[in-house]
């Protein structure tokens, strides 16, 4: 979907991940726990070359998902998650778009690349104010 090399996230976050996944077995993860997973899992989505199609393809919880993107921060991914949200009434194969709905689609996806450059910081922070 992007001309664009995948987030690389910092050793903090990875090893906060890491944590978290191990405790989850343990226990419930709190809001701002289980948010930072959502984020953290769901990027790979957003990155794949079919991003916002994939993402409301998965059997996710996409609205705990949004709730999580917008819980740390990242509205700019926020607003084109929301105004995708169609894409989940859709057949599964991107390609039986129209050509108004691959259009559309395309406007909204310009969107994610800028609101995936600021995601590091914005996790980053929110670790820092949530969860430090």
């Amino acid at each position: 979907m992007f001309p664009q090399d995948p987030i690389e996230w910092p050793d903090e976050v990875e090893i906060l991940i890491d944590q978290l996944e191990c405790e989850s077995t343990e226990r419930a993860l709190t809001r701002e726990e289980r948010a930072m997973m959502d984020v953290y899992e769901t990027v790979p989505l957003l990155e794949s070359e079919d991003g916002l199609h994939e993402f409301w393809q998965s059997p996710i919880d996409h609205q705990r998902i949004i709730n999580s993107f917008d819980l740390i921060g990242a509205t700019t991914l926020v607003d084109p998650l929301n105004a995708s949200r169609w894409c989940s009434t859709r057949s599964q194969d991107r390609s039986d778009y129209s050509e108004t709905e691959s259009d559309y689609l395309a406007t909204i996806e310009e969107e994610v690349p800028g609101g995936l450059d600021e995601l590091i910081d914005l996790v980053m922070d929110f670790i820092e104010e949530e969860l430090g």
